[in-house]
């Protein structure tokens, strides 16, 4: 792929609202999905000792204003905080207006995001009126939310986008996914400036799949999964683009692959196997043109599902090494779903702009045994971190990597 630069970040997570809340958390923050902590999204009693990491406190009206705010739910205010949050820091808006420039920016600005279960809230509400009360009392300003696209629809309108605007579902891989679908539209000069990321929502009956799945909600394992909710947004655009319009480049998204293993067993629909993710990683290693003795840090899909967390651990030292290291941002943010690659490419550009240590200054999370008050994994970080990727497993067999590096200063 072309390097694309990310010139804005935007994202409401457990960590809080704002790329600073997230960058002065993670990584050495504890799981924000502590089972003392209140849930806030629906009535938690029927469910004891669920943990969950919702975005705290979280008020849309503190961003957009109290007015309009009726026909959004949760994952339509998420991801439209967080999407003019990544204009605003990418400085192609100021005071919620288009900046002066050369651009015609509304016609040349558009969305790829990604969710893996989209409003579940909406569904869930309109199947129980119809189903306790009638059809009938069914309120029709809630239908559009049901259709999986409507959150990204939403931020077109509130924040003025024209250009393409597209979903992406493929589960847990996306996020990363989206990026090489905003690559190709950048290439093919649909758009100059895309937000690109991901979004999930809580809500109880995504809880409550899960939960009863046995998968992750409800533990007293520390290490164990947990759901996590929010929105991440970065705004790519062409590197020579960037540089002319003078804006400030927090990284640049290098190479992208994807893969995808069939299970050994026919019929087999849930499995965890190294093999895609390797060959994501190679694929993705390859298109940047880096080697994998370059790769500083991966920042890992790695949850808290024991047999995804090992296939994925094994694949990425397979093909990267047993000493590189290993960060898994859902340890602290909980199982982001459809936002977790966006998530992590957020801790990517973290680790990235993370100031050098000082000659022979010892280089911190230099243990050997995985830490649950932190989202280290393992491995040693260098002085210097300039290169990551990014990984992330999905459920069925299919991977996706991404490879970032720092942008030069």
């Amino acid at each position: 792929m072309t390097p694309r630069a990310v010139t804005g970040v935007g994202v409401a997570s457990a960590l809080g609202v704002g790329r600073e809340a997230f960058f002065a958390s993670y990584p050495g923050g504890g799981p924000a999905g502590r089972e003392d902590r209140r849930v806030e999204t629906f009535d938690a009693s029927p469910y004891p000792n669920t943990r969950l990491a919702e975005v705290p406190a979280f008020d849309a009206t503190k961003h957009l204003g109290d007015k309009g705010l009726r026909s959004l739910d949760r994952l339509a205010k998420l991801l439209v905080v967080a999407s003019r949050l990544a204009l605003h820091d990418a400085g192609l808006k100021r005071d919620g207006a288009w900046t002066p420039t050369t651009r015609p920016w509304p016609e040349r600005a558009g969305i790829v995001v990604s969710n893996a279960y989209g409003s579940l809230e909406a569904i869930t509400e309109l199947d129980r009126v119809a189903v306790l009360e009638d059809a009938r009392y069914i309120n029709p300003s809630r239908f559009p939310l049901t259709v999986s696209n409507s959150a990204a629809g939403y931020v077109s309108i509130w924040e003025d986008l024209r250009a393409a605007n597209v979903s992406v579902s493929d589960g847990n891989c996306g996020a990363l996914d989206a990026v090489a679908c905003a690559d190709v539209l950048l290439d093919q000069a649909r758009a100059d400036a895309l937000l690109v990321g991901g979004a999930e929502a809580m809500s109880e009956a995504l809880f409550l799949a899960f939960h009863r799945l046995g998968a992750m909600g409800s533990s007293g394992d520390a290490d164990g999964p947990f759901l996590g909710e929010g929105a991440a947004i970065l705004t790519l655009e062409r590197t020579s683009a960037a540089t002319a319009r003078g804006a400030d480049i927090l990284a640049e998204v290098v190479g992208y692959g994807t893969s995808f293993a069939a299970p050994e067993r026919e019929g087999a629909l849930v499995h965890a196997t190294p093999v895609a993710l390797e060959q994501a990683i190679a694929l993705a290693l390859g298109d940047a043109g880096i080697g994998a003795k370059d790769v500083d840090v991966v920042v890992s899909g790695v949850s808290g599902q024991r047999v995804f967390d090992e296939a994925e651990l094994l694949a990425i030292e397979r093909t990267l090494g047993g000493e590189v290291a290993v960060f898994a941002p859902k340890r602290v943010l909980g199982e982001t779903l459809g936002a977790g690659g966006a998530m992590g490419m957020v801790a990517a550009i973290a680790h990235l702009q993370a100031r050098p240590q000082a000659a022979g200054a010892p280089v911190a999370r230099t243990a050997t045994a995985p830490q649950p008050s932190s989202a280290w994994v393992r491995g040693a970080l260098r002085s210097a971190t300039r290169v990551a990727v990014v990984t992330s497993v999905g459920y069925y067999g299919n991977a996706s990597a991404l490879v970032m590096r720092g942008a030069s200063r």
